[in-house]
C-alpha cells in the first residue's frame, strides 16, 4: 500500500542527504511531499513542494528579511514557528500518513517543532546528531522518534547511508500497521502516582470489568501534559483525575510540574471530570542536594535516590484548594470533587495500628478543603469520604461517581 509521506528539513544545506532519503521512500512506491525550511536557498536535486518563502510567511516573516538580517538564531526560530504552523494546517486540511526529517542542532529544532504539532499515532521520525543527549526539549510530550545519525549529516558515506536507510525503514515499518489510535468509544483517562497506585489499580480493574478502556498517565509533569493533550484531541470520554500532585510541583517549584493549564482540558472539551487531591501532600525534588535552600526546614521523605518528597504545608494546600476551584469553575462540562478525608497518599495516612505515617497532617489536608469550598461555585459537588485515598472503597465510589456523571 502506497503512503503519503512528508519530508521536512533544511534543503539548502542538506540537499544531497535528503535526495537519498527521498529516493528510498519513493523506491517503495510512496508519495513524497517536501517542505524546505532552509533560509539560505533550496536544492535542484528533487522537487520542492513548499518553498522556504511560504514557511517564513507562515511565521509572519519574509524570507528576504530573514536572510538580510544575518541573525541565525532569529532565522531558525522563525522557520521553526513557520513550519509548525504550516504543517498543522496542512495536516488538518489535506492529511498525510507519516513525516520524516533530519538535521543537526538547528535542523533538529526545526523538524521537531512541526512534529510536535501533529496527533499521537502519526508516525514521526527525526534523524538527529543530538539524539544521544537530552532530547526532552525536542520531543516534549509528542510521540516522535529521534534516531542518532552517528556521523554528522554532512555528505553521504557508508555510515550516513546506513543511518538514513534505517530511519526510512523504521518509518515505513510504522506505516505498515493497523490504526491502533482509532478513538475507543469507552475510554477513560486516569492520573496515577506511586503513592496512589493501589487506588488506580482498583479503579482500572472495576472499569475494565465494565468494558471501559483506561488510559493511565503517570503524574510526572509530562504525564499530565500528555493526558490533557489527548483529552483535547478527543481520545477519551471521561477523566478520573485521582492524582493531581503536579499542581503541588507547579506551585512549589518541584521537578514534576505540568504547567498552569493542568485541570483545564476536560472542562474545555465538556467531559465529565472527577477530581481528587491525590498526592498534593507532596512536592517532588531530585536528590537532596537539589532542594532549594528556602525549604531547608521542611519535612522530607527520600522516595528513591533521585526523588525526594517534601510535605506541603497548610498555606500551600489552601492555595491549591483555591486553584482547583478556579479551574473547576471555568469548566463547561460536568465537574465534581471527591475528597479522601483520611489522607491524600500512602504517606499521608494512618497505618493499620492507627499510627500516623510520615506525611499525615490533618490540618494541611483540611486547609485544601477550606480553600476549595471558599472559592468553588456552590453548584459543583464536593463529596467527602471518610477514608484514605488508597482504600478499596474509595476507588469503588470514585468509579461509581464518574460513571454517574457520564
Amino acid at each position: 500500500m502506497a503512503h503519503k509521506i512528508v519530508v521536512v528539513g533544511t534543503f539548502d544545506t542538506k540537499g544531497e542527504e535528503f535526495n537519498y532519503l527521498i529516493d528510498l521512500i519513493k523506491s517503495k512506491g510512496n508519495e513524497v511531499y517536501t517542505i524546505n525550511a532552509g533560509v539560505l536557498g533550496t536544492t535542484s536535486l528533487f522537487e520542492v513542494d513548499v518553498p522556504a518563502s511560504l514557511v517564513a510567511q507562515a511565521s509572519g516573516n519574509e524570507l528576504t528579511e530573514l536572510r538580510q538580517g544575518r541573525d541565525r538564531g532569529k532565522a531558525v526560530a522563525a522557520m521553526s514557528v513557520g513550519v509548525a504552523n504550516y504543517i498543522k494546517e496542512y495536516y488538518n486540511t489535506t492529511g498525510f500518513d507519516g513525516i520524516i526529517g533530519m538535521g543537526g542542532s538547528a535542523g533538529t529544532h526545526i523538524v521537531s517543532s512541526c512534529m510536535r504539532e501533529l496527533p499521537y499515532g502519526l508516525p514521526k521520525i527525526c534523524l538527529s546528531t543530538l539524539a544521544s543527549g537530552d532530547v526532552s526539549p525536542y520531543i516534549g510530550i509528542s510521540n516522535l522518534v529521534m534516531m542518532p545519525s552517528l556521523t554528522d549529516i554532512s555528505g553521504l558515506n557508508s555510515i550516513s547511508k546506513l543511518s538514513i536507510g534505517n530511519a526510512v525503514r523504521a518509518l515505513l515499518g510504522m506505516l505498515d500497521r493497523p490504526k491502533e489510535m482509532e478513538n475507543h468509544q469507552r475510554s477513560i483517562a486516569a492520573s496515577m502516582f506511586g503513592n496512589t497506585t493501589p487506588c488506580i489499580d482498583q479503579c482500572r480493574k472495576i472499569l475494565n470489568q465494565k468494558d471501559f478502556e483506561v488510559l493511565v498517565f503517570h503524574a510526572t509533569g509530562t504525564g499530565g501534559r500528555t493526558m490533557e493533550k489527548l483529552i483535547l484531541e478527543g481520545a477519551v470520554q471521561g477523566v478520573l483525575d485521582i492524582t493531581t500532585t503536579e499542581w503541588a510541583d507547579t506551585l512549589c517549584g518541584g521537578v514534576f510540574p505540568a504547567g498552569e493549564q493542568r485541570l483545564e482540558a476536560p472542562g474545555k472539551m465538556q467531559l465529565p471530570h472527577l477530581i481528587a487531591p491525590g498526592c498534593i501532600d507532596m512536592c517532588n525534588f531530585g536528590n537532596p542536594s537539589t532542594i532549594p535552600s528556602r525549604y531547608k526546614d521542611r519535612l522530607f521523605y527520600e522516595w528513591n535516590p533521585n526523588v525526594t518528597l517534601m510535605r506541603t504545608n497548610v498555606e500551600e494546600n489552601r492555595e491549591l484548594g483555591k486553584i482547583f476551584a478556579q479551574k473547576a469553575n471555568a469548566a463547561k462540562g460536568k465537574t465534581a470533587f471527591i475528597i479522601p478525608m483520611k489522607g491524600f497518599s500512602m504517606l499521608d495516612a494512618l497505618n493499620e495500628n492507627n499510627e500516623p505515617e510520615l506525611f499525615w497532617d490533618e490540618s494541611a489536608d483540611r486547609a485544601f478543603l477550606e480553600g476549595l469550598k471558599r472559592h468553588l461555585n456552590p453548584k459543583i459537588e464536593i463529596e467527602e469520604q471518610n477514608m484514605n485515598i488508597n482504600h478499596p472503597d474509595f476507588a469503588k465510589r470514585a468509579v461509581e461517581k464518574l460513571l454517574d456523571m457520564m
